[in-house]
């Protein structure tokens, strides 16, 4: 990643938009599982939540249950989370009650990760470079 001039802009984060069907639930997931916190909720239907620099809008519509489906099969990835201190977050997490779906593991590509799934099904990689 090189230096860009510094007129450049650049991009400060991203948001991915899960869709989900009680935003009350996810919330609760979020908040009380993943340890992050509420940014906004607008008019009962959608909501921010963010942990660090990782931020996530959650929005009630209805999803394909295939395409859900179709992404825990094939274990594709709906968030990849880059953390510090994984460890720590995966105790942290596991003491919160969040259902660890693939364990702490090393990868042969130099990160060690795990999955967690959320209610709606998506699927949160955390990862961290040796």
């Amino acid at each position: 990643m090189g230096d860009a001039p510094p007129d450049t802009p650049s991009i400060e984060s991203a948001a991915p938009q899960f869709l989900v069907e009680r935003l009350d639930v996810s919330l609760a997931f979020y908040e009380d599982r993943l340890g992050f916190s509420r940014d906004f909720v607008y008019e009962g239907f959608y909501a921010g939540v963010s942990r660090g620099r990782a931020l996530l809008h959650l929005k009630c519509a209805p999803k394909l249950a295939a395409e859900r489906a179709h992404r825990r099969a094939g274990d594709h990835l709906d968030a990849y989370l880059q953390v510090s201190g994984i460890d720590r977050l995966h105790s942290e997490l596991v003491a919160r009650g969040a259902s660890i779906a693939r364990p702490l593991e090393r990868q042969p590509w130099g990160t060690r990760d795990f999955h967690v799934v959320d209610p709606d099904g998506y699927i949160l990689c955390f990862s961290e470079r040796e």
